[in-house]
């Protein structure tokens, strides 16, 4: 008998892609032009970035509410960092080294402390937030190497730099939760905590590590914004970057409850999100229409991780029962008649 195949989990948000693109070019015929994929990539490059960091979170059942003003802390160091004399590669080397710093941070706090990560990574959303604004008198420092916008608006054959890195970064991310046995631990913690540490599995580090990636993602993102402005903005990522990573998580299959996620599934979310945010534009949409729309989106991928979640349960309690009850008793016209043992002579009772 012949295996059945199983349909991949990410062709479902990838159908939903597709037709979302094509409602949008037909809705308007701009929106398939090549300045205007151009322009979606470069848009949804910062929320990509984001959205992979939030997928390790994410999957150990964390979530990370710092990484939108880790992009204001992160570009800002780097503007200042080539205003006092550093060179455009070491400013970048800084940002990305800061968030590592911030996401290390976020992990040692929840882990060593047991503080819940909501609390946690809110609270690391103001204080990164507001070293910006107390550093530079929320002033906007303008960046003093030109070298430094290959990271933002530089490409390679006509493909965006941006883009490039994104590429990169998903394949090494992809080879990291699927081939090595850090990702197998990353899934075991966000499936079953208890039963991984158990099991031998270092929960501390496993969580260091995943919110460490997601602050040197959130650190990228700031190079790259930074880039394109080539002004580093106190504000930079306060608006709904950090709200659309989380979307492109959920959306893209990345359970809240941890254990369940891929990284294309997230990828194809955050270029989803990006579609929809540029379609609206392209169509001419107002903008406070966008966050409804998105929340939608959100509200619509959990309640279907909720569904899913209790299908699944409620098949494993079946089974469970139809495996470990005992077999009915068997009838009397199928009870077998006794042997007697060969030489054994019946007794007088029994004559």
């Amino acid at each position: 008998m012949a295996k059945r195949r199983r349909l991949p989990e990410e062709m479902g948000i990838f159908g939903v892609l597709v037709l979302v693109a094509l409602v949008m070019s037909l809705l308007s015929p701009e929106f398939m032009t090549l300045g205007n994929v151009q322009v979606l990539m470069l848009n949804g490059t910062v929320v990509a970035f984001l959205a992979l960091g939030q997928t390790f979170v994410l999957l150990t059942g964390g979530i990370d509410l710092s990484v939108g003003s880790n992009i204001a802390l992160t570009g800002m160091l780097a503007a200042i960092s080539m205003q006092m004399g550093a060179s455009w590669w070491l400013a970048g080397i800084v940002a990305v080294v800061v968030g590592l710093l911030v996401g290390l941070f976020n992990g040692s706090i929840i882990h060593f402390v047991k503080l819940p990560p909501f609390i946690v990574t809110f609270s690391t959303y103001g204080i990164s937030a507001a070293i910006p604004q107390i550093v530079t008198g929320a002033k906007s420092v303008t960046v003093a190497d030109p070298m430094f916008a290959i990271f933002g608006r530089g490409s390679l054959y006509g493909v965006p730099i941006p883009v490039i890195m994104l590429a990169i970064a998903a394949a090494i991310f992809i080879v990291i939760l699927t081939q090595t046995p850090t990702g197998v631990h990353i899934y075991a913690v966000g499936g079953n905590a208890d039963a991984s540490r158990l099991a031998g599995v270092n929960i501390g580090r496993q969580i260091l590590t995943v919110y460490a990636i997601s602050g040197v993602c959130a650190g990228i993102g700031g190079v790259i914004t930074t880039s394109r402005l080539m002004v580093g903005y106190p504000t930079a990522g306060s608006g709904n970057e950090q709200f659309y990573s989380i979307a492109s998580a959920v959306v893209g299959g990345v359970s809240l409850f941890g254990g369940v996620g891929t990284i294309l599934g997230a990828l194809l979310g955050a270029i989803l999100i990006a579609t929809v945010s540029n379609g609206m534009n392209v169509v001419g949409v107002d903008s406070f229409w966008q966050p409804l729309v998105i929340g939608v989106i959100i509200l619509l991928g959990v309640s279907l991780d909720a569904m899913r979640r209790r299908i699944t349960l409620a098949e494993g309690i079946r089974k469970l029962f139809s495996t470990s009850a005992p077999p009915p008793p068997a009838s009397a016209a199928e009870v077998p008649p006794p042997i007697e043992s060969p030489g054994v002579v019946p007794s007088d009772s029994t004559r």
